[in-house]
């Protein structure tokens, strides 16, 4: 795949820079690989996020107002080293301590964990929030095994709103927790991403096939089904949420967010949003509002996300509140 790049082999530390001339003085590089807001107020719970370059806007791209205070950067597809997280621990720490937040794979839980006890040792109080929202990686009685995809981008949302608004780490960790608890996605792909590096796709899958449930490396899902029509398929990612054990009642509200992974286009992604619309009309689930585009992506691979997050008279305020960031802007 044709990328504008330089060197296949800097492009994670190349686009940091740009994310940081992008936000125009209200951010900085304060480390390799670690990008923080500058004006983290003394005493703020400071919300952390982290993971591999290459899925952009995330999780870099959600660093900003009422949004995440930083974020630690990989590189393509690869968990930061434990180093960077320790210096992006210390970056956003403002003296009332330091919530991690972001997707279950192996490599970012091992890192992370060995960063979040270097932390501890120097002082830092640490906690961690493990986003696990995709439903077709692991049962729900194996939740915890499950992969973080694009549900990720409500739960920062919620997350950074609370970071803003409480006194205690604790209490953030159980806003957090509650908006994980309340998401659920699915996704599905097309065609795969190539890494820059080596010009190669991350999987491979026939022309003619769609794979259900697949992750946003391309990591294995529920199956490989022949290709078929938008409504379709929603239907079909629906139900793989609605059979889930988080319920979806009528009277109930949601956000909804239909999430490109690359390459497939606004037209395709507005065209699922009208079916999903329609199912939950028919459930009588009320629409509280709406995020659509390219958000969680793998490079140029084709395929999209629908993720679900049930509100509460909690979580709706905190939904509610303006933010800004590159990757999700709510006035």
């Amino acid at each position: 795949m044709k990328k504008i790049i330089n060197d296949p082999h800097t492009v994670a530390t190349e686009l940091l820079d740009g994310l940081v001339d992008y936000y125009n003085g209200d951010a900085s590089l304060v480390s390799p690989g670690v990008i923080t807001m500058n004006d983290i107020p003394d005493n703020k719970v400071a919300l952390l996020v982290a993971g591999g370059a290459g899925h952009e806007p995330i999780y870099h791209g959600l660093v900003g107002k009422n949004f995440a205070d930083g974020a630690a950067c990989g590189d393509i597809f690869a968990a930061p080293p434990p180093n960077i997280m320790l210096d992006a621990t210390r970056a956003v720490n403002k003296g009332n301590g330091v919530m991690y937040l972001y997707g279950n794979y192996a490599g970012d839980v091992m890192n992370f964990n060995i960063a979040e006890q270097l932390a501890r040792a120097e002082g830092i109080n640490v906690e961690t929030v493990l986003i696990y929202d995709d439903v077709a990686s692991a049962p729900p009685d194996e939740k915890e095994k499950r992969r973080g995809i694009a549900g990720l981008i409500p739960i920062v949302k919620l997350a950074g709103a609370a970071s803003n608004s409480v006194d205690s780490l604790e209490e953030l960790v159980r806003l957090t927790t509650k908006a994980r608890d309340n998401t659920r996605s699915v996704g599905v792909a097309l065609a795969p991403g190539s890494i820059p590096a080596s010009g190669l796709p991350t999987f491979e899958l026939d022309e003619d096939s769609i794979g259900i449930g697949m992750g946003i490396h391309g990591e294995q899902g529920v199956g490989v089904e022949p290709m078929m029509s938008a409504d379709d398929l929603t239907a079909k990612m629906m139900d793989l949420i609605f059979g889930d054990d988080l319920s979806f009642e009528s009277g109930d509200e949601v956000v909804v967010l239909v999430n490109s992974l690359g390459s497939t286009t606004l037209m395709e992604c507005l065209i699922v949003l009208k079916k999903v619309k329609q199912i939950l009309s028919e459930r009588g689930v009320k629409i509280h509002d709406i995020i659509t585009g390219n958000l969680v992506t793998c490079q140029e691979m084709a395929g999209l996300s629908i993720s679900l997050t049930k509100l509460d008279d909690e979580l709706k305020p905190l939904w509610d509140m303006p933010c800004s960031s590159l990757g999700y802007t709510k006035l």
